[in-house]
């Protein structure tokens, strides 16, 4: 008598197929470990402890920049932020795609940045096959302001500024000024010869 697996939503698997699920399962799971370790490590007040742990988790980060406290993770392996670049409290970084931030970007509190969502549309929603993922790219010398969100697929042109509170659904172009739900330009950044640093994050932030 054959015996047939299943998943959650009734399909019949091949051993292959059964196999691959569960290798999945655990890699899951072992991320899903390392994340809440570096989300407990993102309360020590210390840039240079939580950068060392930052970088031994996957996330590359350049000279000068700083992660400030509660930065949270969904894939720190995708992470790559630039030189002298800042990131506020509590903001939100996926990696389950590319995540490229770039030099002397002011990242300011709880803005979150997402590479990856739900296709609403899917037969099954909750499933692996209805995830959509594509890469966001910050480019030099952007500012988001607070509670931003960055929606998956998404690049900010060199010099742009995202107002807070904005959603992002599309690109936006070098030194445009966005804000609203969903994000508009409502301006344009007047110096385009940009050269400044944002130099030292405070110690206990």
């Amino acid at each position: 008598m054959q015996t047939f697996i299943k998943d959650k939503t009734g399909r019949t698997l091949t051993l292959e197929n059964a196999f691959a699920k569960i290798f999945f399962r655990l890699q899951t799971i072992i991320l899903e470990c390392v994340v809440y370790f570096i989300h407990l490590i993102g309360h020590f007040p210390s840039h240079h402890i939580r950068r060392l742990f930052y970088r031994i988790a996957g996330i590359s980060i350049g000279k000068g920049s700083a992660l400030h406290t509660e930065t949270r993770f969904y894939d720190p392996r995708n992470i790559s932020i630039g030189d002298d670049s800042i990131i506020g409290e509590k903001a939100v970084l996926d990696g389950r795609d590319k995540l490229v931030i770039g030099n002397h970007v002011d990242i300011a509190s709880e803005v979150m940045i997402y590479n990856s969502e739900h296709n609403v549309n899917a037969e099954h929603f909750s499933s692996v096959e209805s995830i959509i993922k594509a890469p966001v790219i910050v480019a030099d010398y952007v500012f988001i302001g607070p509670r931003a969100i960055i929606m998956p697929g998404v690049t900010i042109g060199k010099g742009a500024i995202v107002g807070a509170g904005a959603v992002v659904t599309k690109d936006v172009p070098p030194y445009a000024i966005v804000g609203g739900v969903p994000a508009k330009i409502i301006g344009e950044r007047r110096n385009k010869n940009l050269d400044y640093k944002l130099g030292r994050a405070a110690w206990f932030r």
